[in-house]
């Protein structure tokens, strides 16, 4: 009896030691990223990628000059938060208003009226505001700088630190972004990372191989407000979570019915025990 247990043991060890040895033979082609690279083979890089101003962004616009008592009527103020309220201050946790690009892509700029904003980027707003204030007659030496007040982008799934995050400038790539989030997770799937995108109306779900090197010609490489970048599990996870979920269940079921023939064999066995005596 000792010999056909100690056998079963040993038997059930080297068959769970093989399967795991299947399994991570398996899927290790899936973990590294950049498995077609092509090394010393440079490519070009396109220099105008980045985000452009669209609805419901909130820019940064600050006007700069030599004399400063011209430029004051061009920035917006100052506020400090307290308790949920916002006030005019000089002093305090501060923020600087920004501007809301509306849902006909305008803002309202003081002196210039309703400017479209939308479809630029922040270098091509500057300089269009800084041409409009010369060409008005209203600052020679203007120095305009924007920046984007709401890019942030979010990274859920199988990523070792999830969240949302706010960038600062205006480019981001998917690499980075999961940089953010301290990388996957040995679960995450590789190949098959989902980045979702709202624009223009529109929601679109875009797939990114991040062991193809093609993954830098996907319109998802570079990231753009609001974009959600979701790692699915791999199915060895996926089927991990259904039989752990399962064993559990399975082993409470166990427990109950074992803890429930203890109890009879108690009561059998006193009542035998009475009856003798």
């Amino acid at each position: 009896m000792k010999f056909d247990s100690k056998r079963s043991f040993c038997l059930a060890t080297m068959m769970t030691l093989v399967f795991m040895f299947l399994t991570s033979c398996g899927n290790v082609k899936n973990i590294a990223y950049f498995q077609n690279k092509l090394v010393d083979h440079p490519e070009e890089i396109d220099k105008q990628a980045g985000i452009v101003i669209q609805s419901k962004d909130m820019l940064s616009i600050i006007v700069s000059s030599r004399t400063p008592e011209l430029v004051a009527m061009f920035n917006l103020p100052v506020v400090s938060y307290q308790a949920g309220s916002e006030v005019v201050s000089s002093s305090g946790q501060q923020r600087l208003v920004g501007y809301v690009v509306d849902n006909d892509g305008f803002i309202d700029f003081p002196i210039l009226g309703r400017i479209q904003v939308s479809g630029m980027t922040r270098w091509q707003l500057s300089e269009y505001i800084k041409k409009s204030l010369l060409e008005g007659g209203l600052l020679s030496d203007a120095v305009v700088t924007v920046e984007f007040m709401n890019f942030k982008v979010s990274v859920i799934g199988e990523v070792n630190a999830p969240g949302m995050f706010s960038i600062e400038g205006d480019k981001v790539t998917i690499l980075q972004a999961i940089s953010l989030a301290r990388d996957l997770t040995i679960f995450g799937k590789r190949e098959n990372v989902s980045v979702i995108r709202e624009q223009d109306g529109h929601r679109v779900i875009y797939e990114v191989n991040l062991c193809d090197v093609d993954m830098f010609k996907s319109p998802a490489y570079y990231l753009k407000q609001n974009d959600v970048v979701y790692v699915q599990p791999s199915e060895i996870k996926a089927r991990q979570s259904t039989t752990d979920d399962k064993t559990l269940r399975m082993t409470s079921i166990i427990l109950s019915g074992g803890s429930l023939m203890a109890s009879i064999a108690a009561i059998i066995v006193n009542v035998v025990g009475n009856s003798r005596r």
